[in-house]
């Protein structure tokens, strides 16, 4: 096996023959000395946002041109380069990047440039999952020009440029299309990337082709006519209601295309020609503002409005249907009713429960300040500085009105935060050590629970001691064995020296916080349990982190040795610097 300086990985057979070789087996890139022969094609990865499906697109070099394309059946052209090779073997006719042009060879002899005109520097060209051909140079800088496809098309003529059913306007705006009287039968994937494309309000289905109608746009075009030539073929030398019947009739018809042009021939002026391509996937279309069209686009939708339509064929079943949706109906009703009851009922139970944990809140001796909701938007500017997340929510940076800086955790979910919260607010609202992170204030409105700890400027202890970060540097020895001792005596408290035996459950790096000295306190007791003082050992279902966890765990039996375990792991990690578990 041979890695070439081109970058070909080659295998050879004992006799140095080569059997195998990567330039032959092309993904999404081309590179300098690598031939893109008859038959073979460029296809895109995943983009960055994830959202268009792999292999969706390919550049392809056929016995008549290369095709950038969709991989839809039929096959949705959108930029063609129309050849002509003779009839010789494929791989002698083929495509290949050099001195900055992508040039054509036929019969292995140097032909005309494909495209040309790009920086010598180029080395080489991908094909990028939203359909462009970019030229790049080594070191991931963009050649000049930015697209090779761009001189035959514009900013609306890509397939994914809108996503599917987008429209595409002026400077590439994107929208979903909507009836001439205003009716919405479609809305955005996402509403914040718009250019991620539209969905049907109501599915297509062929069940229910009877309630199905065309949306027609008179000022849009498809994409595939941005080349200006029509490569789609569909039916010809119909009119247009004919187009719209044979893709009403196809239930795999998603979209028709309707479009003629005058010709000009000899004795018969103003011939017309006319192709109307019927698609089972709509990719981009383009708003042609200002400009009279020559193409018209129908577009098939679910109509939620229209009854069925009656015929002879159906007016025997039509008391029969009636029936059973009337049957159905009152079953649905009745069903509804019930529904109803019940969520009344647990509602107003959730309700009196939460009264009453309320109620044992405000029973917890040296309960802390309460703070409002709003209170706490205005402290943390709207949950806009987000300091970490973990399993049961996450903390925002805030500060009071009078300067100080605190850390406000909000937590997630009614039932599993309420537990959390009891948890915390029970034993760090109650006991106060140097080495736990204290609690300031809380809140408690409704469906939310927060809580407002104190501050503690340098993070969590994972920052520091597994690699250097940007900014960081490594804690030295003395400062490892100090952060060692201030985790043991921060432990040493809720098992030794309160009311109850405290066991943490979930020691680990990330629940270590830092002060602006490099303290070490011991945060998050939101998995904790509480044992009398009298009492051994505990029954209790396994919680924690994995790589932490003790033992004991396997029997579901624990003291508050458990967290000596955790302490052992962290500890060997603060010396090693390396992370007791990593998933790869």
């Amino acid at each position: 096996m041979n890695l070439t300086d081109a970058g070909n990985l080659v295998l050879f057979d004992k006799n140095n023959v080569t059997v195998w070789q990567s330039f032959d087996h092309p993904t999404d890139t081309l590179v300098l000395a690598q031939k893109l022969t008859v038959g073979q094609k460029l296809t895109p990865g995943t983009s960055t946002t994830n959202w268009t499906e792999q292999g969706l697109l390919s550049l392809s070099l056929t016995a008549i041109g290369l095709f950038a394309q969709t991989e839809t059946d039929p096959p949705q052209v959108y930029s063609p380069f129309w050849l002509n090779f003779p009839n010789t073997s494929e791989d002698s006719n083929y495509i290949e990047l050099i001195e900055g042009a992508l040039v054509l060879f036929i019969n292995s002899k140097r032909n005309v440039s494909v495209f040309s005109g790009l920086d010598s520097s180029v080395q080489f060209v991908k094909f990028e999952s939203d359909g462009h051909l970019r030229p790049y140079q080594l070191d991931g800088k963009r050649g000049v020009p930015g697209d090779l496809l761009q001189t035959f098309l514009g900013d609306c003529a890509y397939p994914t440029v809108c996503g599917k059913y987008g429209i595409c306007s002026s400077g590439g705006q994107c929208g979903c299309p909507t009836s001439s009287d205003g009716t919405s039968y479609f809305k955005p994937v996402d509403v914040k990337h718009p250019e991620h494309g539209c969905v049907e309000t109501v599915p297509l289905s062929c069940e229910t082709s009877q309630f199905q109608i065309f949306l027609e746009f008179n000022d849009s075009a498809y994409f595939t006519y941005s080349t200006g030539t029509q490569i789609t073929q569909g039916l010809g030398n119909i009119d247009k209601e004919s187009c719209r019947e044979a893709c009403a009739k196809n239930c795999s018809c998603k979209a028709a295309f309707f479009r003629h042009s005058y010709v000009s021939v000899p004795g018969n002026r103003n011939t017309v020609q006319t192709n109307a391509p019927l698609v089972s996937q709509v990719f981009s279309l383009t708003y042609l503002e200002g400009i009279k069209s020559d193409s018209i686009v129908f577009i098939k939708v679910h109509n939620n409005s229209n009854k069925v339509p009656s015929s002879p064929e159906k007016g025997r079943k039509s008391n029969t249907l009636e029936a059973i949706i009337l049957s159905s109906s009152v079953g649905l009703l009745f069903a509804l009713i019930i529904l109803y009851a019940v969520v009344r009922f647990l509602v107003l139970k959730r309700h009196e429960v939460d009264e009453v944990e309320e109620d044992c809140l405000e029973q917890l001796l040296g309960l802390p300040t309460r703070f409002t909701y709003n209170d706490l938007v205005a402290v943390t500017e709207g949950f806009s500085k987000k300091l970490g997340e973990g399993g049961f929510g996450s903390v925002f940076e805030g500060t009071l009105n009078d300067g100080t800086k605190v850390a406000v955790k909000c937590l997630d979910g009614v039932r599993q935060s309420m537990k959390s919260f009891r948890a915390e607010v029970e034993i760090i609202g109650n006991i106060h050590h140097v080495n736990l992170v204290r609690l300031l204030r809380l809140c408690t409105e409704k469906f939310h629970r927060l809580l407002v700890i104190e501050y503690m400027p340098n993070g969590s202890l994972d920052r520091w001691i597994f690699r250097k970060s940007e900014g960081l540097f490594v804690l030295d020895w003395k400062s490892r064995r100090k952060i060692i001792y201030d985790i043991a005596k921060g432990l040493n408290y809720p098992h030794q020296e309160c009311k109850w035996k405290i066991v943490h459950m979930d020691i680990k790096p990330q629940n270590i916080l830092l002060d602006e000295n490099f303290n070490a306190k011991v945060a998050d007791f939101g998995l904790s349990k509480l044992l009398d003082r009298d009492q051994s050992q505990a029954m209790t279902t396994m919680r924690g982190t994995p790589g932490y966890l003790a033992l004991e765990w396997l029997s579901a039996t624990i003291t508050e040795k458990v967290d000596v375990y955790s302490f052992g792991v962290v500890v060997l990690e603060i010396i090693c610097g390396r992370k007791v578990f990593d998933s790869s």
